[in-house]
């Protein structure tokens, strides 16, 4: 994070004692990334974070890999592949590398269950409906069209007001997700020509420690593999924290899109980074303003990266036949762009109504069994001409 949070009570120095009235101790749990080399947080417990009552296996699966798919273009109803389950078992695998997972989700049900992803950060698009992201540092309230960036390592629940119709986009990474670098200056503040500055991020709001002893059930994911820790104290019994390490929410439409004479490629709609991967935005924005300009993106091979897209809302001038929950995957070495009629149809257009987030991979990605079972048969056949 490009700026440093403090909320609640913490010492005058990190690493000393830190008495409650008492006498006991709070016990100050450091959490860092990268080691001690990189960005952390220090976090002021009432007990120890690492009583354990007990560890067991937690059988969770999100779909199988489809081995024998195709390198093609790629359109998908991920609505096709929705079940029942909570903010973390509803999840339906989608897209994987060794980089990244890309999840969709309806979110049917509450649990009580902590979850936390022990090896990967999670960016949480909230694509329908509105909650409370619950975490040791404090709540966030939710927004449709959120992202939540969770760190790895991050304790939280993720309860919503209404489960009629909650849809989620999840990525995650096995590297941190940053604000791009290009977007801060040499101290790290946001730059005049980010698309974002810090009063778009929100952060979380520390409430009372929940000081409780019982069997705290706690979800924890590495990699594929879950297991169910209970927790003799309830986790989020936080007196204080600061650093820079947190979750925080950015709503996708406090984003200020760039706009040129000519088309702009979509690395110009870039929000966040990672390793080996980008994620991209395209919100409502004004057209092109050369006389002759096409609105339209022009034809391209991406022969480094695979495009994906998730199409949240609008109507998306390149392409009919999209709705929202809709993803495309347009892998490197086919080409693809609009079809045959959408670039003389965009001519003249002055602006644009769309809202979709894009993940671009510098790696191929592998499909799993749910792109089998959701994909649109004839895609490729969709740039023939009657």
């Amino acid at each position: 994070m490009p700026f440093y949070v403090k909320q609640g009570q913490i010492p005058h120095k990190r690493h000393i004692a830190f008495e409650k009235e008492n006498g006991e101790l709070y016990r100050e749990e450091l959490f860092s990334t990268h080691g001690f080399s990189n960005i952390y947080s220090n976090k002021y417990h009432h007990n120890m974070p690492t009583k354990t009552l007990d560890v067991a296996l937690y059988n969770l699966s999100h779909g199988a890999n489809w081995e024998d798919s195709l390198v093609q273009n790629y359109k998908l109803d991920s609505r096709d592949a929705d079940r029942e389950g909570n903010f973390f078992s509803a999840r339906n695998k989608i897209f994987y590398n060794n980089d990244l997972a890309l999840y969709t989700a309806k979110v049917t049900t509450n649990t009580d269950e902590f979850y936390r992803n022990a090896y990967a950060d999670e960016v949480v698009f909230v694509h329908e409906g509105e909650g409370t992201l619950y975490s040791e540092y404090g709540t966030i309230k939710v927004q449709k069209w959120d992202y939540l960036v969770i760190p790895r390592g991050t304790t939280y629940q993720l309860k919503f007001n209404d489960y009629s119709n909650v849809r989620l986009f999840v990525i995650e990474s096995f590297s941190m997700v940053e604000v791009p670098k290009h977007f801060r200056n040499e101290y790290g503040q946001l730059l005049e020509s980010a698309p974002y500055c810090e009063r778009d991020l929100r952060v979380p709001t520390l409430q009372d420690a929940v000081v409780e002893r019982g069997a705290f059930p706690l979800v924890c994911k590495f990699g594929d593999k879950y297991q169910l820790t209970t927790l003799e104290w309830h986790p989020f019994d936080l007196v204080g924290w600061d650093g820079c390490v947190y979750p925080w929410a950015f709503n996708i439409t406090e984003y200020a899109p760039k706009v040129g004479k000519i088309h702009l490629p979509p690395s110009d709609h870039l929000v966040f980074t990672a390793h080996n991967f980008v994620i991209c935005n395209f919100v409502p924005r004004p057209y092109d303003f050369h006389p002759k300009s096409i609105p339209a993106p022009y034809y391209h091979n991406n022969i480094d990266s695979d495009e994906v897209l998730y199409y949240v809302d609008g109507d998306f001038m390149s392409r009919t036949g999209i709705e929202a929950g809709y993803m495309t995957l347009h892998q490197k070495g086919v080409a693809h762009g609009p079809q045959p009629g959408r670039t003389e149809a965009s001519i003249g257009k002055k602006e644009t109504y769309e809202y979709a987030v894009m993940v671009d991979t510098f790696a191929p990605l592998k499909l799993t069994e749910h792109v089998q079972n959701c994909m649109s048969k004839d895609y490729n056949r969709s740039w023939l001409e009657d």
